[in-house]
């Protein structure tokens, strides 16, 4: 286009700058008083244009053979001051393609490069005619900043930007609902519309957010209702909360009750927070279900979190992401016929997602496996799954009664959450069955406490355990861009320290080990394939505590945490952190999310 395109953001920056100190001249005005064309030509222009405002003027004026649209965009470059961005070169932020639809951008043929403070720069063809951009200010919520492009170069660099695989029909079904529930009208503060019909806009766009986080892979919806603002929904993609919609502020009220009305919830009741769970089948195209919670904020306003209950296949064992050593000691213990096999770690960290591997492995004919959940994630055949109901006391510990008249094989308990699911667990593993189960603890060791802090028996408790497995779910690396990192000898330096910090492993042979094998390692970079954050998908990182004869005398002893890490760790336990930094050194991840969790 011009010998002096930008293919920066720091260049961008600087030609904004020079550009505000320019004064504001016309683009017809200035072909004119150039001599490019005469006054007679432009009035014709211009009337075309008016009676279509979507054709801009320069492409009007070089559909009329006037001029050629290259001496356009050079007049527009040259003596008008609009910066020229090479889209080929330049990485639009992610930030800004974040406020604008992929749909909306395509519609209009606009494509979002940067965030700047007085608002929003935007590619275009055309920018002096913005007045067809309205629907874009609106939507992106700020001013637009025009910077200039050739309309090809900008669906081009939509392609690259918002990648080829943008459902653009759901977007521009979206971002249309959205713009029609700001053209409605008929609330206000005092008169909130409540819950709508079936076929109003409001409800279809509910269904249509709850596809998006489905078809998203999004693990939760957050709705937050602030006084004064808009709605907000956000969407937990890979552990990370990402904007989504928001929902102007007269219709708060309706969407929450829309919400509830979907999860039979009391409409009326605000001031106390409510939980349910959605049959979105009922309401929508796809057969999940969503778990709803209100929860009351200030103002007398609710804000409401959904998680997305997707049905789910259960991984091969082999395929969770264990060392070899982990994957055989793993086969070893729950091959027994009976014990107590844990697994632990914080919410939304894979304990199900693991503990359903573990039943697919044992789902044999011969084996009769009952498992007590809440609520039911997975679904497997062979397995008696049952759905708990704390509301008719049908809880962990009366199932767990259940199951041990019914003969069972092999019992998986959703939670050991309190002494009483606990102490029946550790019965039924003494009396001949196996039983899995999980914790909400950080660490293998820490879960050997927890539940002799429960007021378990420690002789029984020793007696049942088999071993505990703590796990993490890690952000990986994205490997469509993911860039190669040659570690220098202080970073493979300081790497050592961290994997055997607390530990007796013989940092210099650690580090004799990695020359031998020439560790590469990866760092984030960013692309259309992973929304250009560096990151897609997540995998777990494990910690392995064997319940040998040494961790189980400190059992018996209720022995100090630091002594029955010690003790594992002697017996070849590899931390959660050590099987994290096995899994930077062979590309999956990098240190940044290894600490992070």
């Amino acid at each position: 286009m011009t010998a002096n395109e930008i293919v920066s953001q720091e260049q961008l920056a600087a030609a904004l700058k020079a550009q505000q100190a320019q004064p504001t001249q016309r683009l017809g005005d200035t072909l004119v008083e150039l001599g490019f064309l005469s006054r007679t030509e432009l009035d014709e222009a211009l009337a075309i244009e008016a009676r279509d405002r979507s054709v801009p003027l320069g492409r009007v004026l070089a559909d009329m053979g006037v001029l050629d649209i290259e001496v356009v965009h050079n007049v527009m470059a040259k003596k008008l001051g609009v910066p020229v961005v090479n889209l080929a070169k330049f990485n639009p932020s992610a930030s800004a393609l974040k406020r604008i639809p992929a749909a909306i951008a395509s519609r209009y043929n606009v494509l979002p490069i940067a965030e700047v403070e007085t608002g929003l720069v935007v590619a275009v063809d055309d920018p002096i005619n913005m007045e067809r951009m309205e629907e874009v200010r609106f939507v992106a919520g700020s001013k637009l900043i025009p910077v200039m492009a050739t309309a090809q170069e900008i669906r081009q660099a939509l392609a690259l930007a918002y990648g080829p695989g943008v459902d653009l029909e759901r977007q521009v079904d979206i971002s249309d609902l959205t713009q029609r529930l700001k053209i409605e009208g008929g609330a206000d503060e005092a008169n909130e519309p409540q819950a709508p019909a079936t076929d109003s806009t409001l409800v279809k766009l509910v269904n249509q957010m709850i596809v998006d986080a489905v078809e998203q892979k999004a693990s939760d919806i957050h709705i937050e209702v602030p006084a004064g603002t808009s709605v907000r929904v956000r969407f937990r993609k890979d552990g990370v909360l990402v904007n989504y919609l928001e929902i102007p502020t007269r219709f708060r009220s309706a969407v929450v009750s829309r919400l509830k009305v979907m999860s039979q919830l009391d409409i009326a009741e605000r001031r106390k927070p409510q939980d349910g769970k959605i049959p979105f089948k009922r309401f929508g195209p796809l057969d999940v279900a969503l778990r709803i919670a209100t929860i009351p904020t200030a103002n007398g306003l609710e804000d409401v979190v959904m998680r997305v209950l997707a049905a789910a296949t259960p991984k091969p064992i082999d395929e969770l992401g264990f060392s070899p050593e982990a994957l055989d000691s793993v086969k070893r213990l729950i091959s027994r016929s009976h014990g107590l096999f844990l697994v632990c770690g914080p919410t939304g960290s894979g304990k199900t997602t693991t503990l359903h591997s573990l039943l697919g492995s044992l789902n044999t004919p011969d084996l009769k496996i009952w498992t007590a959940e809440d609520p039911i994630e997975i679904t497997q055949a062979g397995l008696r799954q049952v759905q708990m109901n704390p509301k008719i006391g049908w809880t962990f510990a009366a199932a767990m009664r259940s199951f041990m008249r019914a003969d069972p094989d092999v019992i998986m308990v959703g939670e050991m959450r309190d002494d009483e699911t606990s102490k029946i667990a550790i019965e039924a593993s003494l009396t001949g069955h196996l039983v899995l189960s999980t914790l909400h603890t950080n660490s293998a060791a820490e879960s050997v406490v927890r539940l002799l802090d429960l007021g378990m028996d420690p002789f029984n408790f020793a007696d049942a355990l088999l071993g505990v497995l703590a796990q993490r779910l890690v952000r990986k690396l994205c490997t469509a861009c993911r860039v190669r990192l040659e570690p220098s000898v202080r970073d493979m330096e300081e790497l050592a320290n961290e994997y055997c910090e607390g530990t007796a492993v013989d940092r210099d042979a650690v580090l004799r080990k990695w020359r031998e094998q020439k560790v590469t390692m990866y760092q984030a970079k960013g692309c259309k394939e992973c929304d250009r954050t560096g990151y897609k998908d997540r995998f777990p990182v494990y910690e392995l505590m064997v319940a040998d004869a040494a961790v189980k005398r400190l059992i018996q002893t209720r022995s100090p945490i630091t002594e029955i890490v010690a003790a594992a760790l002697g017996s070849g336990m590899r931390t959660l952190k050590q099987d994290g930094i096995d899994k930077v050194r062979k590309g999956h991840t990098d240190m940044h999310q290894v600490r992070a969790v």
